[in-house]
């Protein structure tokens, strides 16, 4: 058997190609026409002619697109689909209060909606400003996970020289993060107001994040209720903390709203309004995109298209990762928003029907053409074991726009937006040659609008997948798990200190964990050294000339 042939019949990344390539097409453009979605009226478009859909792809799976669809229908009519925490899942709603199964969850949106421009358009003329200046010039948004994603997500995409407050975030529970944005900020905290987002007020970064904050203004002798916001559950801790403590405003989160779809509720629009983007905008772009998703016709509807196409290149199991590359400086942060949406929904041990299946789709990159630099070599001619996604906009720069504006020319006839432009087609190109699957998705042009069409789009697309994957998009339970085993590290921490504390010798790793009864030794040895290596934890390491790092003692 040639090589050729064999590469046909095996169930290889070639041998998929290879059957993709000998089935009978239409000619090239009558191929890309056929698997090309473009809306006039909401200025997207949606190429998925370069995955390798098999001759009766579309037919084959019709019956379970029309099973995901239902789906779909019944989620936003206010069914329960978290089952494991017997709630809706209602992000659809927030751009459409209309659609919400209950007069009282369209009145929170609605009312929510204007109290929080009303709020915005307090600060921006003075009318609620800081303890001591006449307004508020910078925003500190405080959250991690959803609760910054999307803000930071929102902030760096849709900056102008117009914005009404500089955005700076609190996202991690790094000190040196903290030391480096308040540096940043410097005697400008005074004239900044901070945004602390936990819907259940008890994530742990977020609160630490908001002590840091909370310390900082105390150093400059400002109260930090007089310049703080709380974006959190009704009555959860940060809720009461924020009542006692009388911060300048409170909004809600609602529990029908995952932290990876909340960009568009309070989470993402109370910081977007107080920076002075039209939110308005983004929530229409959004609300169209909507329009446009609910149509049960995989080639009208582009989130449907999308879904498809990761589940014929990922064969539904995950066997490819998605490599995002954005041609827009803007959307550089989208392939981080997308991890969070994708991979916290996708990437299930279970599926609905309890069976282990350990579903996913992993997403990277970063944009274009910076990254093509850096990994484009690997994508054309190493492992075959991804998609890329493409992100282009057509209107290269709107300020540069108008007839009475010549372009500005790099090169006799080309524009620097000419060259992006060459550069996304030609790595396009260049990985259909080599056998590599893509997608193409193109926004007539950027902005407020668009991002929301963005988030849109790739959340139906995440619910239509797991829908036809057949599991729950809408839980985490990895997530806790991890936090749980956090929190059992730190416990372990307060029994370490404890032991040494007690004891007037140093004491090695394996003396500490015989001590406090512990055999995780690995993760004690962990722990030490990090204790060691900050000298205001007052735990010193005591070096032995000629032994290793193993047999080192720490003492207080």
């Amino acid at each position: 058997m040639g090589l050729t042939q064999q590469g046909a019949d095996v169930d290889t990344a070639y041998g998929l190609w290879y059957k993709w390539r000998m089935t009978p097409k239409p000619p090239a453009f009558e191929h890309f026409r056929s698997l090309h979605f473009h809306d006039d009226t909401l200025g997207v478009s949606l190429d998925v002619s370069r995955i390798h859909f098999t001759e009766r792809f579309f037919e084959n799976v019709q019956p379970r697109l029309a099973k995901a669809f239902a789906t779909m229908r019944e989620l936003e009519a206010g069914a329960i689909a978290n089952p494991d925490e017997n709630r809706r899942v209602g992000h659809y709603w927030l751009r459409a209060p209309e659609l919400a199964p209950e007069p009282a969850i369209r009145d929170a949106i609605t009312s929510t909606l204007a109290r929080l421009h009303a709020f915005a358009d307090d600060v921006h003329q003075g009318r609620v400003h800081p303890e001591r200046a006449a307004q508020f010039r910078n925003l500190l948004v405080i959250g991690i996970g959803g609760s910054a994603l999307g803000p930071e997500l929102a902030a760096a995409a849709l900056t102008s020289s117009r914005d009404r407050l500089r955005p700076f975030f609190f996202d991690n529970t790094d000190p040196d993060g903290f030391d480096r944005t308040l540096a940043a900020i410097g005697d400008g905290l005074a004239e900044t107001i901070t945004i602390v987002i936990s819907k259940s007020g008890g994530t742990k970064e977020t609160r630490n994040g908001m002590l840091e904050a909370a310390a900082a203004y105390t150093r400059r002798g400002l109260s930090f209720a007089q310049h703080a916001v709380a974006v959190t559950g009704e009555d959860s801790e940060l809720d009461r903390f924020a009542r006692a403590q009388n911060f300048l405003a409170r909004f809600p989160m609602w529990d029908w709203v995952g932290g990876r779809t909340s960009e568009l509720s309070a989470v993402g629009l109370v910081p977007a309004a107080l920076q002075g983007l039209d939110i308005d905008a983004l929530l229409g772009g959004a609300r169209a995109m909507d329009v446009a998703t609910r149509v049960a016709d995989a080639h009208k509807n582009p989130a449907a298209l999308l879904a498809l196409a990761w589940l014929s290149t990922t064969a539904g199991v995950g066997k490819k990762d998605m490599v995002v590359l954005p041609y827009k400086d803007r959307l550089e942060l989208f392939s981080r928003y997308l991890q969070q949406l994708v991979m916290e929904s996708l990437g299930k041990r279970l599926d609905l029907a309890g069976r282990e299946v350990h579903q996913g789709i992993a997403v990277y990159g970063n944009k274009g053409s910076t990254d093509q630099h850096a990994y484009v070599q690997q994508l054309r001619d190493g492992l075959d074991n991804f998609f890329v996604t493409f992100i282009e906009v057509l209107r290269d720069a709107p300020d540069r726009a108008g007839p009475d504006r010549a372009a500005f020319e790099v090169e006799p006839g080309l524009t620097s937006g000419d060259f992006l432009h060459g550069f996304l087609q030609g790595t396009r190109q260049a990985l259909t040659e080599s056998g590599r699957e893509s997608i193409t998705v193109t926004l007539d042009a950027f902005d407020a609008a668009g991002l929301g069409k963005l988030i849109a789009l790739y959340e139906r697309a995440v619910g239509l997948y797991a829908a036809l994957v057949g599991i729950n998009a809408y839980h985490q339970p990895g997530v806790e798990a991890g936090k749980k085993a956090a929190q059992a590290v730190l416990d372990l921490q307060a029994r370490v200190v404890k032991a040494l504390s007690q004891t007037k010798w140093p004491m090695t790793c394996d003396e500490v964990a015989q001590a406090i009864g512990d055999g995780d030794r690995e993760a004690i040895f962990h722990m030490l050294r990090h204790l060691a290596a900050n000298p205001e934890k007052r735990i010193v390491r005591v070096r032995s000339e000629g032994k290793s790092i193993f047999e080192a003692t720490y003492a207080i």
